[in-house]
């Protein structure tokens, strides 16, 4: 990636990981979509401990961002905390329960994204694995 310029999508993803490090979510991981499809320019993932967890770090990131003066354009799933999806057109952010992301298995089925390097305070934090 480091050939491609910064996107507001890409600011985006890597704020909205360093929301959910902030916050202790698992196995975060951000996928550069551009080229794979039109849908979206990024990927987040991120798993949580529990639905309580799950709404608490998509909440998280949602207002961090907001603080920032990005809205979302559609949430999905807060309420139940399973799999709670924000879309900010340029990037669509994923916290998942971690069954739920085991049985969805996002980054096999986006295999042909290049995953973006984080900071090394962003890194993912991984229990049980």
């Amino acid at each position: 990636m480091a050939d491609r310029p910064n996107s507001p999508g890409e600011s985006i993803a890597r704020r909205a990981a360093a929301l959910a490090s902030e916050l202790k979510a698992n196995d975060i991981v951000v996928l550069d979509l551009r080229g794979v499809t039109d849908m979206t320019d990024f990927f987040v993932i991120a798993s949580g401990t529990s639905d309580t967890h799950v709404r608490a770090v998509a909440e998280h990131i949602q207002v961090g961002l907001k603080q920032g003066g990005v809205s979302t354009t559609m949430t999905e799933g807060l309420t139940q905390g399973r799999w709670a999806l924000l879309d900010y057109a340029d990037c669509v952010i994923h916290v998942f329960h971690p069954t739920l992301r085991q049985y969805y298995q996002l980054e096999r089925l986006w295999s042909d994204a290049t995953p973006v390097q984080l900071d090394a305070g962003t890194s993912s934090v991984t229990q049980g694995a």
